[in-house]
């Protein structure tokens, strides 16, 4: 290979590194947002699910890694280190593995996931009292932003430890819809009623829960995605250097 292909292959191979650098910076960022968020529904399941939480330090331990090669493979492209270069092909191979590996068990685990997401949810409900500030809080956000009630509807909050034990009419307060006549305009809590037709939205939240997490799993497979292809052109890029730096390597041997 000439050396103006090199040249082009070095600077082309230190692009693709900065570019996985940065998308190592957004998994990383991606996982600490599921990590610390509390104003969506990932924290309610956060709160009640030991695997939302290992998920959250497998991708800040994923984009920490990438970073970690992204400058490695700046590195070995700049100067033209072999063990730099054959190091960086070997972990890219590993992570990329790794990542069809994870997709594959996420893709054939899905109803086992939906069906715990759905026993967490229900659990939440049947325990709520309104001073859990982190996971109950946000389950009344999104009732009240998404206009719903319940998980599946507002007969989920009839299983209450709260409301069976009182004889009062209550109901959780985010669940409120305002189009109706009633005396309380709470946010979190429960509310009291005068009569049994309480002042609720009648569906329930698992439509719209399905719907976020469907667009915000959009996001993350087109990052997944787009960290593949960069994935591929940098181990592409950095065998061809490391095959043209042993070439160059032999051909300055002197002859005797």
């Amino acid at each position: 290979m000439g050396k103006g292909c090199i040249t082009v292959t070095k600077y082309f191979l230190f692009l693709f590194n900065l570019l996985f650098f940065i998308f190592g910076a957004l998994i990383m960022g991606l996982g600490l947002w599921v990590l610390v968020d509390n104003q969506s529904f990932i924290a309610v399941l956060h709160e009640s699910s030991h695997t939302v939480k290992v998920a959250s330090y497998i991708l800040i331990g994923v984009g920490s890694l990438s970073m970690a090669m992204g400058f490695f493979g700046c590195i070995g492209a700049i100067y033209e280190i072999r063990c730099l270069l054959g190091l960086y092909f070997t972990c890219l191979l590993l992570i990329l593995i790794a990542q069809v590996t994870a997709g594959v068990l996420i893709y054939f685990q899905r109803d086992r996931l939906k069906y715990e997401m759905s026993n967490i949810i229900q659990g939440m409900i049947i325990n709520y009292t309104g001073l859990n500030r982190t996971t109950e809080h946000t389950w009344d956000y999104i009732q009240k932003t998404m206009k719903c009630c319940g998980w599946t509807g507002p007969g989920n909050w009839s299983e209450n430890l709260l409301i069976k034990n009182n004889s009062q009419w209550l109901y959780s307060c985010s669940c409120r819809n305002e189009s109706l006549p009633g005396s309380e305009m709470k946010s979190v809590g429960m509310c009291e009623h005068l009569s049994e037709d309480l002042p609720v939205y009648e569906t329930g939240c698992i439509t719209s829960v399905e719907k976020w997490l469907r667009e915000n799993c959009g996001v993350i497979l087109g990052i997944c995605v787009s960290v593949a292809v960069v994935e591929l052109l940098g181990m592409i890029l950095s065998m061809c250097l490391c095959k043209s730096v042993v070439q160059e390597d032999y051909t300055k041997v002197p002859k005797y």
